[in-house]
């Protein structure tokens, strides 16, 4: 049976799922310090054994960014994802205060993004926003 755990993320963890899902692993040190510095990190757990994770960042009242959604590709399709973004957004909803608006923001995988729009999110550009962006930083 699969478990949600909030806190239990580990820079091997999060290695081992990134490499899963055939992402460049960052160096330990920048995992650590990621980990550290999340409002959230939620690891679904098998039996024990890890299987999925995500990490919630942002200033933690107007911003988040859903970040690291991976689950090990022989486990997707059985609703871990599905279980983990629910929770993300459970955790976000006990945080604000009636009236509060916060946005909740993402870069979807390539092909993901269907996976995402079930739960509401919108693709950029939008009516009310224009498209999203990125800088990548590397020094």
């Amino acid at each position: 049976m699969v478990q949600l755990k909030h806190s239990v993320l580990t820079p091997e963890i999060f290695a081992h799922l990134t490499q899963s899902v055939g992402w460049e692993v960052p160096p330990r040190q920048q995992i650590e310090e990621a980990l550290s510095h999340s409002l959230l990190t939620v690891c679904a757990l098998d039996d024990g054994k890890p299987v999925g994770m995500a990490r919630l960042c942002g200033d933690g009242y107007l911003s988040y960014f859903l970040e690291d959604v991976a689950i090990l590709p022989e486990c997707q399709g059985k609703g871990i994802g599905k279980r983990i973004i629910k929770d993300i957004i459970e955790f976000i909803k006990k945080r604000e205060h009636t009236g509060w608006k916060v946005r909740l923001e993402l870069i979807s995988a390539n092909g993901k993004e269907k996976f995402y729009e079930k739960f509401g999110f919108e693709q950029l550009p939008c009516e009310e926003d224009g498209s999203g962006m990125f800088l990548t930083i590397e020094k």
